[in-house]
């Protein structure tokens, strides 16, 4: 999901750090705690931080019949949902997520929502679902009818608990059923709503129909309700969905769209076939083309617009008769080529805005595919509308009033989320760090590498001190911190922790292979925080426990000093002792840039292990000729929070 990056970088950037005599808080014995990160492993989880020989998870697989009415402004459905107990468990209920009832007044979500409502909250407005017909039958063996084995099912705020009459135990499937109906509301926690273009109306849906709970086991059922900060923990499966629509509106979601002859006009089918062989956007359907009947299959009534996707953890969509389409084709790493698209209102194109998308999208999916892991699903599709920016399996939402760079960077960042946490899927819900960091950190790689840089703005690390000024640890849940807090410690904080660790302690090259290596382990499956320190730590090498525990579970500062230098025997030429000091809570490897006189300034480099059992670390450097400078961190890779103790220089 989007956040506000140049407010909270000025933000950052605005705060003052003023030097001031202070004595050392480092205490080593707690930051290099061997216990850290020190949990076995389970026949589920390694301790390597791989899936363990038994690792399991449930599945849920959907098919979804569903009418949009753009009058009334209403999704009505029905939903089949096929969920199969993998767990060693027998389940006596199942929980459901049914996420549109944090649109009620008296939700939890809403009666949580601050007086400025912010972001995720909305006023006069009241949604929820209309669920009716539940139904839940045991799945039997082929040629045999299942037995109803719905007891009673419980509504509470955005979760629905099925009551079963018999359990579900390991390797059985249970079939359940239910119509729901919800009205859209205009701005859903800014992931869903409608936006109101100048020609008509772009719907974009998401939430909108009941998602089973993952049941795992770390946690067995996750049943947190929706209150708007905290995204999404899913299970993957196959869908399929038909959505109606009156016939003048195109529908764009995740997945293929298989039935493109039975909605499209022969003219438009043939456009779109060509640009899915086309490495050039070209146009589907433009501005002009709303005024002329041919670019639809039929003079009347309504269309079903029909989409599969396999091996997905949800389903979205968006519908108009404004769209303004273009597409064209991205080639993955295997050869495979596949569609990539974008609609938004005309208003809103041309080359310094939405004109531009479909490259945008192309871009990333080739880079992230390349880089990390191949895009999974057939179509990759830019929605410009009311959201600002929101991600789903192989569609995004994005403001249609970006435009530019930020256009570029909102777009880069959704379709980042395919793999954090599409494919990696981890809890949102309680760890928003895990997709939206990491996302992040991966974001700087792939703009670096668009057309030349064209919208690369490298920033150093020391420039963001200020990110350490918070007081609230990484870990906290979405949920439970502010929308300022949210932008810094889910999305930058641990960006940058992934920069840092890469430019300061293990390389780069090391940790994009690492994280690359995360990914190939979890993919389609659900990681937790230890699951991915151990496997970084597995694949680098490194005890990182002292780095975990300072930036990601602890807010530990960091405040590296040149606390003295002197010659030996009083002489330059017999060499110098220089001190260094650790001044906060987090240590890191130190480089001290030592300038002598008439002489190129060198680089001494010292590891972590130096701040194991000491807070002053002293060392002897051989000096010829008298010392003009000594500065510490000359590559500007640490967020110190004092940068005025950093460097000494001989008193006049």
């Amino acid at each position: 999901m989007k956040t506000r990056v140049l407010v909270l970088i000025f933000s950052i950037l605005s705060i003052t750090t003023k030097a001031q005599e202070k004595t050392s808080i480092y205490n080593p014995t707690d930051v290099f705690d061997p216990l850290i990160n020190f949990q076995p492993s389970t026949v589920y989880r390694s301790a390597a931080g791989r899936p363990g020989p038994q690792y399991w998870q449930n599945q849920a697989n959907y098919a979804i019949k569903a009418a949009l009415d753009p009058e009334n402004q209403t999704v009505k459905g029905t939903v089949e949902i096929t969920y199969i107990n993998n767990s060693p468990d027998q389940l006596d209920f199942l929980w459901l997520q049914l996420d549109q009832n944090r649109f009620t007044q008296e939700s939890r979500g809403s009666k949580a929502t601050p007086m400025t409502v912010g972001r995720y909250g909305l006023k006069n407005f009241e949604g929820g679902y209309s669920i009716n017909n539940v139904q839940a039958i045991k799945s039997a063996k082929k040629g045999k009818t299942g037995a109803s084995v719905l007891k009673e099912t419980v509504i509470s705020d955005t979760r629905m608990q099925i009551l079963l009459s018999s359990p579900l135990k390991t390797s059985e499937k249970a079939v359940v059923t239910m119509d729901f109906e919800f009205k859209i509301p205009p701005n859903g926690s800014d992931r869903c709503g409608i936006y109101n273009a100048k020609d008509g109306k772009i719907f974009e849906i998401a939430q909108w129909y009941p998602r089973m709970c993952v049941y795992d086991d770390l946690e067995g059922w996750n049943t947190s309700p929706y209150l708007g900060a905290g995204e999404f923990y899913l299970e993957y499966g196959n869908t399929t969905y038909e959505i109606t629509v009156p016939y003048k509106h195109v529908v764009v979601g995740t997945g293929e769209l298989i039935n493109p002859q039975e909605v499209l006009s022969k003219g438009v089918y043939a456009k779109l076939r060509a640009a899915s062989e086309s490495d050039k956007t070209l146009m589907i359907i433009n501005k002009e083309d709303h005024g002329n009947d041919e670019i639809y299959n039929k003079k009347s009534g309504l269309n079903t617009w029909k989409f599969k996707c396999e091996n997905t953890r949800d389903a979205a969509f968006a519908v108009s008769d404004i769209f303004v389409w273009d597409a064209a084709r991205a080639v993955l790493p295997s050869g495979k080529s596949i569609l990539v698209q974008s609609v938004y209102p005309a208003e809103n194109g041309g080359e310094a805005a939405w004109g531009r998308s479909t490259e945008y999208t192309k871009h990333s999916m080739e880079f992230y595919s390349k880089t990390l892991f191949e895009f999974p699903y057939p179509v990759a599709t830019n929605v410009g509308g009311i959201v600002s920016g929101m991600e789903y399996p192989g569609i995004v939402f994005c403001s249609a009033k970006s435009d530019g760079q930020e256009l570029f960077d909102v777009t880069d960042h959704e379709f980042g989320h395919t793999w954090f946490p599409m494919i990696v899927g981890n809890n949102e819900r309680k760890f928003a760090w895990m997709d939206e960091g990491f996302n992040t950190y991966i974001n700087g790689l792939s703009a670096k590498a668009f057309n030349n840089g064209e919208y690369y703005k490298p920033q150093k690390t020391q420039q963001l001190a200020g990110l350490m000024r918070m007081q609230k640890p990484i870990l906290a849940a979405p949920d439970a911190i502010t929308e300022f807090e949210l932008g810094t410690l889910a999305y930058f904080k641990p960006a940058i922790g992934l920069k840092m660790l890469g430019e300061a302690v293990v390389g780069e090259d090391r940790l994009n292979f690492a994280l690359k290596e995360y990914i190939n382990r979890w993919a389609f499956k659900h990681p937790s925080p230890f699951d991915f320190f151990h496997s970084m730590e597995d694949v680098l090498g490194e005890d990182l426990g002292w780095f975990w525990k300072s930036w990601f579970i602890n807010s530990y500062k960091l405040d590296q000093s040149v606390k003295e230098v002197r010659y030996r025997n009083g002489r330059a030429t017999d060499g110098a002792v220089i001190s260094i000091e650790n001044m906060e809570q987090m240590p890191m490897p130190v480089e001290v840039s030592i300038k002598e006189k008439d002489k190129e300034a060198v680089t001494v480099k010292l590891p972590v292990e130096v701040w194991m059992k000491n807070k002053v670390w002293t060392f002897h450097y051989p000096s010829t000729t008298e010392l003009e400078k000594v500065s510490l961190d000359p590559r500007g890779v640490l967020p110190d929070v004092n940068q005025n103790n950093n460097s000494w220089k001989p008193n006049p």
